[in-house]
């Protein structure tokens, strides 16, 4: 089970650099993230989200992969499974596409981006609504972490838990490990 994570900064900037922080410490195998995003709300008081998980790419890996499936299932009733394997992952070339892509791939980009996979935009877009003009949060869906280093490694850049389904205790503790960081 995932935990979110929402945590708001005092400046727009802020949650950006975060986010490469974190970024950092997942190829160190230090955090296994889900999903993440982050919102500014500009000094002119506009809402933008920043979403850095490519949903169409998502779609269009597990449709390449349903079609591959399927065309080795198709070809087992012909006794030639690679063949079938080979042609579902390649049928339907499509025109803009590099290297042309599976109808699977296609599809499943389509329904990618149709899908509202892991921080729901919608929850992002009003917290952002709710921010102060010039500010920033950052959203983290977690499946895992080792918690000292990682909590070592965003500790400087202070911040505020505005929302988490992490434990009361967890919560505390990340908060004040943050609120360290800032007062450093």
């Amino acid at each position: 089970m995932s935990d979110l994570i929402v945590v708001t900064y005092p400046d727009q900037y802020k949650a950006a650099q975060v986010l490469a922080a974190l970024q950092r410490l997942e190829k160190a195998l230090l955090i296994e993230m889900e999903d993440m995003a982050f919102v500014v709300k500009e000094t002119d008081g506009k809402v933008k989200l920043h979403e850095t998980v490519s949903l169409a790419r998502i779609g269009a890996k597990s449709g390449f992969a349903h079609g591959t499936l399927w065309g080795a299932l198709v070809g087992l009733l012909f006794l030639q499974p690679a063949l079938g394997a080979v042609a579902g992952a390649a049928l339907g070339a499509t025109s803009g596409a590099v290297g042309g892509a599976s109808v699977g791939a296609a599809t499943g980009a389509i329904a990618g981006k149709l899908a509202d996979y892991g921080i729901p935009n919608d929850f992002a877009k009003q917290l952002g609504e709710n921010l102060n003009n010039g500010t920033s949060a950052l959203f983290v869906l977690v499946r895992r972490a080792a918690p000292d280093k990682v909590l070592a490694e965003v500790k400087k850049y202070g911040g505020t838990v505005a929302h988490s389904t992490l434990s009361a205790d967890a919560e505390q503790r990340l908060q004040s490990a943050l609120s360290a960081g800032t007062a450093a």
